[in-house]
């Protein structure tokens, strides 16, 4: 039987943290070893500050905190030479190449969602937009709680990009309408955000055409179903090269 992946939680003392922990408890493929978090709070391993009063050894650090302070949880993973999983959105240009060149260094997954269903609804678009072409509008609305920070959500833009690389990156994506803005150009792409109340996540991307309406649409009913995609990832990621992974590679092995 193989070792235990040893997980380091961060941002452990926050809602998404919690539920990573939680799963972990009950698990006999994987553990927490700590968390970090500016938060510290007893909890059934040990939770640091910062990353270099870590005293445990791991392999793989799930991080559910936010975009900030990104660097300092690369640099730690460099060191150590441990996989990272990034639960975070709201990711900017700048962090996007910081990520993409210690993908050179260590084993680095990023996704926008880590739910199964959001990614295979993911391929579900791709799929209608490649039969359904210019004929049909597409506009995408996602739905989240009053607490999310940033909008449009990273699966929205996700989910946009796979329809978008049917038409070759032509489409341009317009965030909300407001005036007069005319009658719709064949070149949109729509994206709507809702922030209200506990929604955890909801997308629907809608296929608009003549006489006719396509809905594909997934709703994320507890947070607890990202947790389990973290710790799908980090288990995936152990003793893998230096690389960017994302979902498609996770189910990818699985089908094998």
């Amino acid at each position: 039987m193989s070792e235990k992946t040893k997980i380091i939680i961060c941002g452990i003392s926050g809602k998404m943290g919690g539920n990573v922990l939680s799963l972990l408890e009950n698990d006999g493929e994987a553990e927490a070893v700590c968390g970090v978090d500016p938060f510290v709070k007893p909890l059934s391993v040990p939770v640091y500050k910062h990353f270099d009063e870590i005293k445990e050894d791991a392999d793989v650090i799930v991080d559910f905190s936010s975009a900030e302070n990104l660097r300092e949880r690369l640099e730690y993973a460099g060191q150590k030479h441990l996989g990272i999983v990034l639960g975070s959105t709201g990711f900017t240009a700048e962090d996007n190449a910081m990520i993409e060149e210690y993908a050179k260094e260590i084993p680095l997954f990023k996704t926008a969602n880590l739910s199964i269903g959001v990614n295979l609804m993911q391929k579900l678009v791709k799929a209608a937009a490649q039969v359904l072409g210019d004929a049909f509008d597409v506009e995408i609305i996602e739905r989240h709680h009053n607490l999310k920070k940033d909008a449009p959500s990273g699966t929205a833009l996700m989910l946009a990009d796979s329809v978008n690389e049917v038409f070759d990156g032509k489409k341009r994506y317009v965030e909300g309408r407001s005036g007069i803005v005319g009658p719709r150009e064949k070149s949109e792409i729509g994206i709507h955000a809702v922030r209200g109340g506990t929604i955890v996540g909801e997308h629907e991307v809608m296929f608009a055409g003549e006489d006719e309406i396509l809905t594909v649409s997934h709703s994320a009913r507890s947070k607890r179903v990202f947790a389990a995609g973290a710790v799908k990832a980090a288990k995936f990621l152990k003793g893998k090269a230096p690389g960017r992974y994302d979902m498609n590679d996770l189910l990818a092995e699985n089908a094998e």
